[in-house]
């Protein structure tokens, strides 16, 4: 179960995910088996008004690679991080927010999934 302060930093991230094509799982009360979609616009509605659990499945940090890497570094080449920066983060579907009540990823805290080897397409 999610508090309300963890609802509102996922519906955030789901937000900044939306153009990006993350895929989520999505349960309801009316379902017997969550399901595995591309999130849209619909699917964030439903998880706002709490119809809907979601999910997203997101890459660890530690699973970019060495080509993703130089990316990344050539992307937030500023001793700040930027817009871009986090775009870049978004579209590529790594897990670098921190909840604050745990201290810990999305993953770690259970507010995503990993996703697995190919999932989205390196």
């Amino acid at each position: 179960m999610t508090t309300p302060e963890e609802k509102d930093l996922l519906i955030k991230d789901l937000c900044t995910r939306l153009p990006y094509g993350v895929l989520v799982l999505v349960s309801s009360s009316h379902t017997t088996d969550p399901i595995r979609k591309k999130l849209n616009a619909n699917l964030l509605f439903g998880f706002q008004k709490s119809v809907l659990t979601i999910k997203p499945y997101l890459r660890p940090m530690s699973s970019m690679t060495e080509e993703e890497r130089q990316e990344y570094e050539a992307t937030c080449s500023d001793w700040y991080e930027t817009l871009e920066t986090y775009d870049w983060l978004n579209a590529h579907h790594f897990d670098y927010r921190i909840v604050p009540s745990t201290g810990k990823s999305m993953i770690e805290s259970g507010l995503a999934l990993e996703a697995t080897e190919g999932m989205y397409k390196v």
